[in-house]
């Protein structure tokens, strides 16, 4: 009875995907594909374009991550040009970013990730969806939901020109500043978004976590992998999601080292895999050593856990509270359970929203100073911008020739920085649960919960 399973398509997640389970003639999973079949070539067609358009052309790989895209792609423009943008400028990008980032949490949890956690793992299948949190959870509920989102888009649309593609950016700053209305409007926003923060994160702990099932599963070895963590940290080695120094951290919580985005060829490295269009990236200096965790493998994941995992405390005072609660729930740090990277990401919504909050309250973001116009060509031939999608470590480098147009771009996704940490979980879930020979078993949700914690966005993981 040797073959094969195909769960195809996989659903609740950006992009598209599959998982091929190889079974062997006892009806036990020998191995776990987690394939991304998309190929868009964006790397290759934006060769031969001016290294301005790229803010605009690249934020288009998706349309879930636009912002981004925008703005690592802003950022190494600054870094391209020699020009910083004035403290205005840069204190509204992080204010729009943030913004990004709250919303796009909320997607997960409530459209994607979220059905599985609140209504149950085992749930029927046509009601884990929006609909049944929907139903679940009540319609005023959802609408509240929705609204929230919607405003906090607004803010994207304030500062950047639009709610879904930003335009703004530009080498040294921002294409247009924002008034003192816009500000209080903001302002008022961002309450609101604490105040449903806090809301969601309750009902995290009265509906999911009080869950024996998902107790039991979130503590579970088969949802555990033992690696290394990245992400982007202040000087006070907090999340910080617009700017920092990449830190990466061992199994064991120690830190292994931490670099400038600009550095990062010389620790991340990718390969290919026949299986996939999806690049795999390890870390350079622990070497590839295939599908395995532990100390020894140069498998790292990036993401809310792994922000999380790098950092040692959150910047503000409630999301400081829930990380408090969820170290204490684990007993550990770093957290090496992959179902736990839906409470690091309301961790992350609480830090959003105040983060935003803080921001607007500032008055300085409402200067007419928004850019320092770069007053010569290009300063270098290479650049690099990073910041921290919701997924995690994003990197824009592009390479020009003497008039600023691309010669080489390449661009590391957050999902590719976590591609075989997620072919491992899939995996490792395969195998713990899976059997082909008993109908009880074959529930392909919990295969699909294993990726879907991490959130991936397969339209950028192969743009």
């Amino acid at each position: 009875m040797k073959g094969k399973i195909d769960i195809n398509p996989i659903t609740r997640l950006e992009g598209h995907g599959r998982i091929k389970v190889m079974v062997d003639d006892k009806g036990q999973v020998t191995r776990t594909y987690l394939q991304v079949p998309d190929f868009k070539g964006f790397e290759a067609f934006c060769r031969g374009r001016p290294a301005e358009e790229m803010p605009i052309i690249t934020e288009k790989i998706c349309g879930v991550c636009p912002t981004a895209h925008h703005t690592a792609s802003s950022k190494a423009l600054d870094q391209l040009f020699g020009v910083q943008p004035p403290l205005a400028a840069r204190k509204l990008r992080e204010l729009m970013y943030c913004a990004f980032v709250y919303e796009d949490h909320l997607l997960h949890f409530y459209f994607f990730g979220g059905p599985d956690l609140i209504l149950g793992s085992s749930s029927p299948a046509p009601a884990r969806n929006i609909l049944g949190i929907s139903d679940k959870l009540g319609p005023g509920f959802t609408s509240q939901m929705m609204r929230i989102r919607d405003k906090v888009r607004s803010i994207t649309a304030i500062i950047g020109g639009s709610p879904l593609y930003p335009v703004s950016g530009l080498p040294g700053g921002l294409s247009k500043p924002i008034t003192e209305q816009d500000r209080a409007t903001i302002r008022e926003v961002a309450e609101d978004a604490i105040e449903f923060a806090a809301k969601t994160i309750d009902l995290f702990h009265s509906r999911v976590l009080s869950s024996s099932d998902f107790r039991q599963l979130v503590t579970s070895s088969a949802f555990e992998l033992r690696t290394y963590y990245m992400g982007m940290v202040d000087e006070a080695d907090r999340v910080n999601f617009y700017d920092g120094i990449i830190k990466i951290v061992g199994p064991d919580g120690r830190e292994l080292t931490r670099f400038h985005p600009q550095d990062y060829l010389y620790h991340l490295a990718e390969r290919l895999e026949p299986w996939t269009y999806q690049k795999v990236l390890y870390l350079r200096n622990i070497g590839w050593k295939g599908y395995i965790d532990g100390p020894h493998s140069g498998v790292y994941r990036v993401g809310p856990l792994a922000r999380l995992n790098v950092s040692e405390s959150m910047p503000t005072p409630l999301a400081q509270e829930e990380f408090d609660r969820m170290h204490e729930f684990f007993a550990a740090r770093p957290v090496h359970n992959t179902l736990a990277y839906h409470w690091a990401r309301l961790v992350e919504v609480m830090y959003a929203a105040e983060r935003m909050k803080e921001l607007s309250s500032d008055p300085v973001i409402t200067s007419e100073h928004v850019r320092n116009v770069p007053a010569n060509g290009p300063i270098r031939t290479s650049t690099v911008g990073a910041c921290e999608a919701p997924r995690g470590t994003l990197f824009h480098h592009y390479e020009i020739d003497e008039r600023a147009i691309i010669t080489t771009l390449n661009l590391v996704v957050a999902t590719q920085n976590s591609a075989a940490a997620i072919s491992m979980s899939v995996d490792k879930v395969a195998k713990s649960f899976f059997n082909y020979t008993n109908k009880e078993t074959r529930d392909p949700n919990l295969l699909e919960m294993a990726f879907r914690a991490y959130d991936p966005c397969l339209a950028c993981a192969t743009h």
